[in-house]
């Protein structure tokens, strides 16, 4: 399966690795450590990491991103990562490129560079990307292991989620090899200040119910300049709290923001994908986004996932 993309890499002498916008773990983590494999590997090549920052995964090794002119797209490899379409990529200079390349695990939407490997059985990008390399035999250093297991665990929801097989933890296994200080990964990833703590105490009280169930928190851009907080610490931050309420199945959050209304739509049972498709957006099964122009559209979502919340 990964046979193109080890040969496009060792052709080219420079190459340029995207991710989505807004990244998550996942998306970082694979960026990053398909860096460092490349680096480990073939240490003559020139790998650069693209895209815009993330305040909340500044723990991780080596991710600022690298600013990097027009001209050294001439002649190079460029990498998505952890993307189901390409409005969704952050730096959409990809197309420079002299050739192109995607690796995704989201379902399938369309193909948009030369080459394409994409597989929606795994957990996680960050899990493609360690099969990539062991499957090729190249050896994985510490960095590279510390960041795809990071994006392992936060896209696996610490390998709870359905989408985590026995497959999940062999390669979790091998990337252990490198002795990740799991430790300081897990302080990072999930210790929480007090302020934030209040902050979940506060989303969790503007929790709704649809007629059939369905939880859904609504936040206008007004709250999010009273809050002081950040647009992902909002929108991706506080999804979860609607997580694990009983007889919940679906919730999604709602987010305004200047350029419309970002949804996090998330499910513990029943397939939200369509209909986070048919508004513009995409994803998995049980955890998918979209965004879109207005509250009023929002509420129409809300509707449909009523709706499907009701069929079952």
């Amino acid at each position: 399966m990964f046979e193109s993309v080890l040969d496009c890499i060792k052709k080219f002498d420079t190459i340029i690795i995207h991710r989505h916008s807004r990244p998550d773990g996942d998306a970082l983590g694979s960026q990053i450590g398909l860096k460092h494999i490349i680096l480990e590997n073939f240490p003559e090549k020139k790998v650069y990491t693209v895209g815009d920052d993330s305040k909340f995964f500044t723990f991780m090794a080596d991710s600022t991103m690298d600013n990097i002119a027009d001209s050294v797209y001439n002649g190079a490899l460029a990498i998505l990562l952890d993307s189901a379409a390409h409005y969704l990529i952050s730096d959409e200079r990809y197309s420079l490129a002299e050739k192109t390349a995607r690796i995704d695990h989201h379902i399938y939407c369309e193909t948009f560079t030369d080459i394409e490997v994409v597989d929606s059985s795994y957990e996680s990008c960050c899990g493609l990307i360690t099969a990539f390399a062991v499957e090729c035999g190249l050896k994985i250093n510490k960095t590279a292991a510390t960041a795809l297991y990071t994006g392992m665990l936060t896209d696996s929801g610490r390998f709870r989620y359905d989408s985590t097989t026995a497959r999940t933890f062999r390669l979790a296994s091998a990337l252990m090899e490198a002795e990740i200080d799991t430790n300081e990964l897990f302080r990072n990833l999930y210790a929480d200040d007090f302020e934030n703590k209040k902050l979940k105490a506060k989303f969790t009280l503007k929790i709704q119910f649809t007629p059939k169930n369905v939880a859904y928190i609504y936040t206008t851009r007004e709250e999010i300049e009273e809050l002081g907080a950040d647009t992902f610490s909002i929108s991706r931050g506080m999804v979860g709290t609607m997580a694990d309420i009983k007889g919940v199945d679906i919730w999604v959050n709602f987010t305004e923001t200047d350029d419309g209304v970002l949804c996090e739509l998330r499910s513990s049972r029943y397939n939200i994908n369509p209909i986070a498709v048919k508004y513009g957006g995409g994803g998995h099964q049980k955890a998918s986004g979209a965004s879109v122009p207005d509250r009023e559209t929002a509420m129409a979502m809300l509707r449909d996932l009523d709706e499907l919340q009701g069929e079952q």
